[in-house]
């Protein structure tokens, strides 16, 4: 669905991403993990069009994305969940997936689409009149995806979806990733948190410095005692 080659990426003179390189089947959950600066948020943002290759290509069912405009990805079936969340936080929930949906005419998908939601997030719909900003940090990580799920797109860019989270919140948000897989979206997930990410991924690969590192099946690289060592501390 998704192949990424050679993926080059320059902040001014310095070089972000070296050549990356991987690719993400349709139906699957891909992880990519590395350490802070090994370029895993840069490739998810030259994949969704906010950041622009220097190099490389990117192809997304057969056609050619490379630099397209991040408004223009959408549409194709591209929904990127970034780091950090960014939520509205003075809007209520269902404010904030009413608006993920504004550019689709058709209403009746939107409100289909916030069903999905509810159905993948029981505890959204129980929050639907809140702020976003009265939400834990676990709520509106749910709601970040929640709200590009109502945008749609075949595939999901997530990134960092543990980061800051308690450990009990962290494993809920796997359970939810795995779920929404099942539903019959396509995952790509950048994680600081290997093992959890190897655990429930189906492809893996590691970022090193800009390059890719090591790649192969979750199970495999998991077990690889380079991986272990480097990223699961045993």
């Amino acid at each position: 669905m998704l192949t990424v080659k050679n993926l080059k990426v320059n902040y001014g003179q310095i070089e972000a991403i070296k050549e990356v390189s991987f690719e993400v089947p349709e139906g699957k959950i891909v992880t990519l993990i590395g350490a802070n600066g090994a370029g895993k948020t840069t490739t998810l943002r030259a994949i969704s069009g906010l950041e622009k290759a220097s190099g490389g290509t990117i192809t997304f069912k057969g056609k050619d994305i490379t630099n397209q405009e991040a408004h223009q990805l959408v549409p194709l079936g591209i929904s990127h969940v970034p780091e950090g969340r960014k939520i509205f936080p003075t809007l209520t929930v269902y404010e904030n997936l009413e608006i993920a949906g504004w550019t689709i005419k058709d209403k009746k998908i939107v409100k289909q689409r916030m069903e999905e939601v509810f159905t993948a997030f029981p505890r959204i719909r129980e929050r639907i009149s809140q702020l976003g900003g009265t939400l834990s940090g676990g709520e509106q990580q749910m709601l970040a995806v929640g709200r590009a799920m109502v945008t749609g797109g075949e595939i999901l860019l997530l990134d960092e979806p543990s980061m800051g989270l308690a450990p009990v919140l962290v494993d809920e948000i796997f359970e939810r990733i795995v779920a929404l897989n099942k539903m019959g979206r396509t995952i790509l997930l950048v994680e600081q948190n290997a093992a959890e990410a190897l655990e429930i991924a189906d492809f893996a690969y590691v970022l090193e410095v800009g390059y890719t590192k090591y790649s192969g099946p979750a199970k495999v690289m998991k077990a690889d005692p380079r991986v272990r060592e480097a990223y699961l501390g045993v």
